[in-house]
């Protein structure tokens, strides 16, 4: 971008087509509200299926994709916007399908040294018939974000979780199932520089109740963040390392924020996922690892929107 910061037009995308429409909404709003008085103008665009069109009559200097889920975030908008070249934020069209695929990305990241859970894909109706691997385990779709679709079967279940086979499930036929790895839920976000990815901090998260799922994360209250996190010193500085190295390997731009397990009985360090666009709402992870290392939320919406290129 030639521009001037202050004069841009920046469009953020927000809402979208996937399951998690609500926390990009809120994610949405708060990166335009950022942006509101640092730039010449800003648009706030609930993308649909014309947004090739609306992005075409509004001409933005740059995109904020502040998409999540399915559709936005796996590479379709990616598209749309590499189509329409327009500079966009996050990760690229391979990146971010890649990434999205959890058996894909796991192979990859196997691949690149970093440890990943075992288990694998499963016919949704076959793990809703059956034990596929013994409890306790986890049962995720393949293809969403945010805890979206996910169920812990504990260890003694008398049988699995049968709503996977439901007429009402919507997140694909095969689903992943992994084996349960007990201990602390941490997250590390990561700031892909020009000098390369820089891992921020690590956060412990202990959800209110039950385990990290979709209210834990965003409902206010859900869930008690620490950081950095109280960790023995290898295992904090392997959780940065690590999550560089799954930044990289899977070709992420942006910012990306990986989800870990740590056994502290086994000492073992267990690397979940990553997430190309992560959440920026009032209880996210991202933004409050930012502020922890001295860069304030309109500091970290400013840095995106400086971040972002086409082709990515």
């Amino acid at each position: 971008m030639n521009r001037p910061f202050a004069d841009l037009h920046v469009a953020v995308l927000m809402g979208g087509l996937s399951s998690e429409r609500e926390v990009s909404l809120s994610s949405g709003a708060g990166c335009a509200d950022a942006l509101e008085g640092q730039v010449a103008r800003v648009s706030r665009v609930d993308a649909g299926r014309d947004l090739a069109a609306v992005l075409t009559q509004l001409k933005p200097d740059v995109v904020l994709n502040a998409l999540h889920g399915e559709w936005g975030e796996d590479g379709c908008v990616q598209g749309i916007l590499e189509t329409l070249q327009i500079p966009y934020s996050h990760s690229g069209v391979l990146a971010s399908a890649l990434t999205m695929d959890k058996d894909k990305s796991k192979s990859v990241l196997r691949a690149a040294g970093v440890e990943v859970p075992g288990g694998g894909l499963f016919d949704r109706h076959e793990v809703a018939s059956r034990h596929v691997i013994a409890p306790p385990y986890v049962i995720k779709p393949n293809a969403e974000g945010s805890s979206v679709g996910v169920y812990l079967v504990p260890e003694g279940a008398n049988g699995p979780q049968t709503e996977v086979g439901s007429p009402d499930w919507t997140y694909g036929e095969q689903v992943m199932v992994e084996p349960y790895i007990r201990g602390k839920e941490l997250a590390v976000a990561v700031i892909g520089e020009a000098t390369g990815p820089r891992a921020l901090t690590v956060t412990d998260i202990t959800p209110v109740k039950g385990f990290y799922d979709y209210e834990a994360k965003y409902a206010p209250g859900g869930s008690v963040h620490k950081l950095p996190a109280e960790l023995p010193a290898h295992v904090f500085e392997a959780a940065l390392r690590q999550s560089e190295l799954a930044h990289a390997a899977l070709g992420c731009r942006g910012v990306s924020r990986s989800d870990f397990r740590y056994d502290d009985l086994n000492d073992v360090l267990v690397l979940l996922e990553v997430n190309t666009q992560p959440g920026m709402t009032p209880t996210s992870l991202v933004p409050e690892q930012a502020a922890h290392v001295g860069m304030g939320y309109k500091d970290l919406v400013r840095w995106m929107v400086e971040d972002a290129s086409c082709p990515r």
